[in-house]
């Protein structure tokens, strides 16, 4: 970097002294067209080779040579990759000013707004991108992605289907409407998008995940087990993997192992709502309510829309006697399309019944 900041500066340097002995304000124009030009594509091999940094580094001087909306793009590009959300959408903010119909930087910046959970946000990009090229699949794949985060699940698989239309290899499209059809409980139909998924691509670490959570839903714990071991093995550091693989070792009433799953998928990622609401039930299942209803708020607070999180904390509610609380809480997950299981159900009847006596 130090290196790199010297050759800037050199070039810089030169640029003026050519300008000032010239006298040529056009020869001066074009050379830095020229240098811009040069580190955006310097800067396009990094990228190529996974370097982001070093990608980053070029984009920067060229911005610095030629403040153009591709340079600007390419620099949020690279900030994406390496993490920093914030460097990316103040880049992509920049491309959009200097080029308001540049789709690709709408695209972005609506991937980005989305990984930060601002989906209003990210869908509204997501249209205009969309409305400027209509024929990208990777449009209509994630604004689905994120009408299915909403719970908008017809118009999601709508937009799903028109980007599979535009491009049958969509991978990431095919794995995202297996994952909307499981929601919808069509897991006959997640597990063949699944499926297909992972025949166009085997090493597809979410399209196992979802396949998992689809086997899951039919009742087929081990097959899920396995899918969720394979996609852990693909991507062993991504949390959400070892929350849904937790929330099965709770099925199969194995807590411990649970526990510890959803224990690592916290300590890699604190903002997975379904790890916080599965390990309130572990606390549930062990009898400490306090833990569970703090684990369950937290889930709320990360996902107000997790309507199981709701029927858990109501059923916690429930057995501290906390009736009014309870009742709120089941109110809320129905609403959100959840439902109570039979034995909450049967208890929350006969302690209203019980109120009702009094």
């Amino acid at each position: 970097m130090i290196s790199e900041t010297i050759t800037y500066l050199f070039i810089r340097l030169s640029a003026i002294l050519l300008l000032t002995h010239c006298g040529s304000t056009s020869w001066a124009q074009t050379s830095r067209e020229a240098a811009a030009s040069g580190y955006i594509d310097r800067g396009n091999q990094w990228m190529a080779k996974g370097e982001w940094e070093r990608a980053a580094a070029d984009f920067e001087l060229a911005i610095a040579f030629k403040a153009s909306a591709i340079a600007y793009y390419n620099r949020g590009l690279a900030r994406q990759r390496k993490g920093d959300l914030a460097g990316a959408l103040s880049d992509y903010d920049r491309a959009i000013e200097l080029n308001p119909r540049y789709a690709k930087a709408y695209l972005n910046r609506g991937v980005v707004r989305h990984k930060r959970g601002q989906d209003d946000a990210a869908i509204s990009d997501f249209n205009r991108a969309i409305e400027i090229n209509p024929r990208d699949s990777r449009a209509w794949n994630n604004r689905g992605s994120a009408l299915t985060e909403q719970g908008n699940l017809p118009t999601a698989l709508t937009d799903l289907d028109q980007a599979i239309k535009l491009d049958s290899s969509n991978v990431d499209a095919r794995s995202l409407r297996c994952y909307a059809h499981y929601f919808q409980g069509a897991t006959d139909a997640a597990i063949t998008d699944c499926n297909e998924a992972l025949n166009l691509n085997p090493s597809y670490a979410s399209a196992w995940n979802n396949r998992g959570l689809a086997r899951q839903g039919k009742g087929d714990l081990e097959g899920a087990l396995v899918d969720f071991d394979r996609a852990i093995a693909l991507a062993p550091k991504e949390a959400a993997f070892y929350a849904h693989r937790g929330g099965t070792w709770l099925l199969k009433g194995e807590t411990e192992r649970a526990l510890s799953d959803l224990n690592h998928a916290i300590e890699l990622d604190p903002k997975v709502a379904e790890a916080w609401s599965h390990r309130g039930v572990v606390w549930f299942a062990k009898q400490d309510l306090a833990r569970a209803i703090a684990d369950f708020d937290e889930a709320l607070r990360l996902k107000p829309r997790l309507a199981d999180a709701y029927c858990s904390r109501g059923v916690a509610f429930l057995m501290q006697s906390k009736l009014a609380e309870a009742e709120t809480d089941f109110t809320r997950c129905r609403s959100l399309g959840g439902m109570l299981k039979p034995e909450a159900e049967h208890l929350w009847r006969k302690m209203r019944q019980r109120r009702a006596l009094k």
